[in-house]
């Protein structure tokens, strides 16, 4: 499955499980942008990196206002054998995802339809 269809099945799956979430997700990394696209899009925010789902829903405990998940098709590997980031973009993205974690937001990876179900579903009911 491409990026682009995780990120259809992921919206897909929180529109029919969610209908009342608010959510936002972001494309432009699967997608090819036109170099003036890009300098424009670099221009809009604070840096790179940032995950490409957004839900804007507080968690059941109200321990977290909102769900950040940085989407990867199944089979990505975030880290190599010896422990370090897998590429210098997946180190931008992890470095991201703790930022937001430290500022009381939930943030993680999903690899995979099944994992990225996983952590919204624990996000919903139990986080």
């Amino acid at each position: 499955m491409s990026e682009r269809t995780l990120h259809k099945a992921v919206c897909d799956y929180i529109r029919l499980n969610y209908p009342h979430a608010l959510f936002n997700s972001d494309l432009s990394g699967a997608t090819k942008l036109t170099l003036g696209q890009a300098v424009a899009l670099k221009s809009l925010r604070s840096g790179r990196g940032f995950p490409d789902l957004t839900i804007y829903e507080p968690s059941k405990t109200g321990k977290y206002s909102a769900l950040f998940i940085e989407l990867k098709q199944d089979g990505t590997n975030l880290y190599t054998k010896s422990g370090h980031h897998a590429t210098p973009h997946i180190k931008e993205q992890s470095e991201i995802i703790e930022q937001l974690n430290q500022r009381g937001y939930y943030a993680d990876f999903g690899v995979g339809l099944d994992a990225c179900i996983k952590i919204i579903e624990q996000y919903f009911n139990i986080l």
